[in-house]
């Protein structure tokens, strides 16, 4: 079961790569795919939650822990608020919008391979988390490796082109996840819990803010035009897939392989992103690409070579499933 829960994490991380940037150049809007992916995972885990709020009602009554948003978030409303607006909110926005602007190869380096830089950064800050000089060494082989692949684009950029807006959103986009990673250690949520309120939260703000933007005219929207077929995948893929399935095998594969091991094992994803996108997608590779994930990857090795201080032991979700 761990070894099939790393093989679902993995190839689900991967293609959400490749299939987002491959979506971008179909009919819908990166917010037209933000809505399906959360009316998707809302499909499974808010009666999910619903139900693992109800029975903690029944069988503990008065004494049943604070859930929130009428009874299907199991999480109090705070801490759902915070981490639905980084892990279910601003990551979607941020990536979807990204794949418009950028290739997949930048994405498989950006996203995934900043993801150890932003949380580092964050637990020192907000957890008082402990750098060791083998982690600070990964850390300086990723930043070189990002600035390597977003470098280029951004030089571009005077030039008019547009790449290095998908380099900077798929940045904050890693970013985003990282502030979700940390402040669910912080608050010691369960990673099952966390994944149905941040969905939850998702659905109750951006569904009806979303809604009232299109009907303004403020926001343009495809789904009245887009086929069914790609409509039905993208609910399908980006809700059931990305959240809900890769959400449950990442949490088995940190059950079986631990939270180190298992980041080594996320690191092919990076590397396999870029392959696919060339295979797949007929983007170029070009060396600063190349030498940008080497890069990277070796330093996300770096970083787990050796278990980190006991307070960053803590969190499994800390250098996960940003990727999707």
């Amino acid at each position: 079961m761990g070894l099939l829960a790393a093989l679902v994490t993995v190839t689900l991380w991967t293609s959400f790569i490749v299939i987002a940037r491959a979506s971008a150049q179909r009919s819908l809007t990166p917010l037209d795919i933000t809505l399906l992916r959360i009316v998707g995972a809302s499909l499974v885990l808010v009666p999910w939650g619903w139900w693992l709020v109800h029975r903690r009602r029944v069988q503990m009554g008065a004494s049943a822990p604070a859930s929130s948003l009428a009874g299907i978030s199991p999480l109090p409303l705070s801490t759902t608020a915070l981490l639905g607006l980084f892990g279910g909110l601003l990551y979607a926005v941020l990536a979807y919008a990204g794949f418009f602007h950028a290739p997949a190869t930048h994405a498989a380096v950006l996203m995934p391979g900043s993801l150890p830089l932003w949380t580092a950064l964050l637990a020192v800050l907000v957890l008082h988390d402990r750098i060791t000089p083998l982690r600070a060494l990964g850390l300086a082989l990723i930043v070189a490796g990002d600035l390597l692949v977003g470098g280029r684009s951004l030089l571009a950029g005077f030039a008019g082109g547009d790449v290095w807006k998908g380099d900077v959103l798929f940045m904050l986009a890693a970013a985003s996840w990282a502030a979700y990673s940390v402040q669910a250690r912080r608050l010691a949520v369960d990673a099952v819990q966390a994944t149905i309120a941040i969905t939850a939260f998702a659905l109750l703000v951006y569904a009806p803010v979303y809604g009232a933007l299109v009907a303004l005219g403020m926001v343009t929207s495809h789904l009245g035009h887009a086929p069914w077929s790609e409509i039905l995948f993208q609910l399908v893929f980006q809700g059931g897939g990305s959240v809900v399935i890769s959400g449950i095998a990442f949490t088995r594969m940190i059950q079986h392989y631990g939270p180190v091991r298992s980041t080594m094992i996320t690191a092919l994803v990076p590397g396999l992103s870029a392959i696919g996108a060339v295979l797949l997608l007929d983007e170029p590779m070009h060396w600063n690409l190349g030498a940008g994930l080497a890069l990277v990857t070796t330093g996300i090795l770096l970083g787990v070579l050796r278990k980190s201080p006991a307070p960053a032991s803590s969190l499994p979700t800390a250098s996960g499933k940003s990727a999707a």
